[in-house]
């Protein structure tokens, strides 16, 4: 069986307008499938863990309705309807910057860019959502292409 290299970014969103969501909704779905590429957690502490906590929603619960195998539009509605799920414009618009402005520690960051053969000088996005795509390109190279 195939292992899949999860290609959404984390700066994207669906019609909700959360960032990450989509990317999470690939990880957990194609882990739930047994096809994520074994450099991935279905879920993990980071940005997922970010998405989930900023709204409102159980890692536990969010993986069992994943296991249901939903599309991504049935996955934005199950969120919708979640109890207590904070959906308001002031909280996405706090979790979207959080996502955009989480800078990784600098020894992921040389980790990342060595792998890929990118000299770590100060022109480099220190982001953590362009270095994250940096690595799934490489990630996806290494294991489909190379």
């Amino acid at each position: 069986m195939s292992q899949i290299v999860p290609l959404i970014s984390s700066g994207v969103a669906g019609p909700l307008g959360v960032l990450h969501l989509p990317r999470l909704w690939l990880k957990a779905s194609l882990a739930a499938a047994g096809k994520l590429h074994s450099d991935y957690p279905a879920c993990g502490k980071g940005y997922d863990g970010m998405t989930l906590g900023a709204l409102g929603i159980k890692e536990d619960e969010f993986l069992a309705f994943i296991a249901t195998k939903p599309t991504y539009v049935q996955l934005e509605a199950w969120v919708k309807a979640y109890p207590g799920v904070n959906l308001t414009k002031a909280n996405l618009y706090k979790h979207n910057q959080a996502i955009l402005g989480y800078i990784h520690g600098d020894d992921v960051r040389k980790t990342i860019l060595e792998a890929a053969g990118v000299s770590d000088e100060t022109g480099v996005n220190p982001g953590a959502v362009d270095l994250n795509n940096l690595d799934d390109w490489q990630t996806l190279w290494a294991a489909e292409i190379k």
